[in-house]
């Protein structure tokens, strides 16, 4: 199964549901750090807010 590419981090929870669910489910903070990457699929939003969880 192809993960769908998506333009912007936006487009990304606007058009996917799971996106959507996992980023507002996010601490403020790790969501403040996730808009500030270049996320565009919902593995790379894992990954990012993983991250910043790790490193903060």
């Amino acid at each position: 199964m192809s993960e769908s590419v998506h333009l912007c981090l936006s487009d990304l929870i606007d058009q996917d549901l799971t996106s959507y669910e996992y980023f507002h489910s996010l601490p403020a903070d790790v969501r403040q750090q996730v808009e500030e990457s270049d996320v565009r699929t919902f593995s790379e939003l894992q990954a990012c807010a993983e991250e910043y969880r790790q490193n903060r």
